[in-house]
């Protein structure tokens, strides 16, 4: 049964139970408080670092602050966000993670389309100042008169 703790001793030892109940029951009430870890929170909503990352700076993921530790053989002290495991609830119970990767993808689509239709201006625009320097560019000297007669060589097979 998910949630249950089962305590078994023999039924001599019964001021012992009484104790470690006692020291259960605190160790309990301060581990519903603790704050959850970022690899926690990525494993209890099954996300992606990338994920949380992100989520973090849309405030969609709340922090409940921050923790710095001093790993033992790194130079430098390790700075990370900590989790309020009420939150971390109420966003599983609300299955948020699949409605926020829904709007994500959405918004990335969007981003593509927008991006795609900047291009394809930018593109315009260039091709359109081409042709206009073309024909800007062209002096007397360079234009030349069409030629007549070509007609007479198309006939005799001359121009292929």
């Amino acid at each position: 049964m998910p949630g249950v703790i089962m305590l078994r001793m023999a039924e001599t030892e019964q001021a012992a139970f009484d104790a470690a109940l006692v020291t259960i029951a605190k160790a309990l009430v301060r581990i519903e408080s603790l704050p959850i870890l970022p690899s926690e929170a990525e494993d209890i909503l099954s996300m992606s670092a990338r994920e949380r990352h992100k989520w973090l700076k849309d405030r969609r993921l709340k922090s409940a602050g921050t923790r710095t530790v001093k790993l033992r053989g790194r130079a430098k002290a390790v700075t990370f966000h900590v989790f309020d495991p009420r939150h971390i609830e109420d966003v599983l119970d609300e299955d948020l993670p699949i409605v926020w990767r829904e709007d994500d993808a959405r918004a990335a689509a969007e981003n593509r389309r927008r991006a795609a239709g900047k291009a394809a201006l930018a593109r315009a625009a260039k091709d359109q100042d081409s042709t206009v320097g073309q024909i800007k560019g062209k002096t007397d000297e360079g234009v030349r008169a069409p030629l007549e007669g070509w007609d007479a060589f198309a006939a005799d097979g001359l121009l292929r």
